[in-house]
């Protein structure tokens, strides 16, 4: 659940600090995720859910609530946003999208698919990653060039979850740390699988990577 004292103002912080990395064409907004945010599911969601612990739900309710508001933008309000068997949120015909939550907030992201074949996005706290997942996450190949130490592999962390996110609705294809390969100097990840996608992020508020190709 949200800690901060003013969900509000730190939403307003965070979703102005993405609008400054977006390319054209991608839309992204946040939800500080508050208790009872589980009563936010649309009832088609909410079935698609299988986990019964509270706060996951809640952060399910924040993220889909974000999403909605979205698609609302895009002229397709009161659509339910399901989670797949696979786990993968199901968009609309014609829309990519792609759903995250930390702790404390959750994130949405969605694009016409005319303009982008592949979105993802992945949101952490701008925190170092323990070092023994740090260990897992980082390969050969990975570049880490020009970004601030302390977080720069909890960015490549979030880099990898976005990119998985922007290729597995294509390819269906389950991949681990070591299928993908982030050149941050260069803003791109590629996978193992052949795709190549761009990166942009944002450190801070909180770390945010959105991993996208153009159609």
């Amino acid at each position: 659940m949200s800690g901060t004292a003013d969900p509000s103002r730190a939403e307003r912080m965070l979703d102005a600090a993405v609008a400054g990395i977006l390319p054209p064409g991608i839309r992204v907004a946040c939800r500080a995720i508050r208790q009872g945010d589980r009563a936010l599911l649309m009832p088609d969601e909410a079935t698609s859910i299988s986990s019964r612990k509270g706060s996951m739900r809640d952060a399910s309710g924040a993220a889909r609530q974000v999403a909605h508001g979205l698609l609302a933008e895009m002229g397709l309000s009161g659509v339910p946003v399901v989670r797949a068997a696979s786990g993968a949120p199901v968009w609309p015909a014609d829309v990519v999208g792609s759903l995250a939550h930390d702790d404390e907030f959750a994130i949405a992201a969605v694009a016409a698919a005319a303009s982008i074949s592949g979105l993802g996005i992945d949101i952490e706290p701008a925190k170092p990653l323990p070092a023994e997942v740090a260990n897992i996450v980082k390969i050969d190949g990975d570049v880490l060039d020009g970004v601030d130490e302390t977080v720069a592999t909890r960015l490549l962390f979030a880099a990898k979850e976005a990119v998985y996110k922007a290729v597995f609705p294509r390819d269906q294809v389950i991949l681990g740390f070591e299928d993908v390969v982030v050149d941050l100097s260069a803003g791109q990840g590629r996978t193992n699988t052949g795709r190549s996608v761009q990166l942009v992020w944002c450190l801070s508020p909180r770390i945010v990577v959105v991993a996208f190709e153009r159609a």
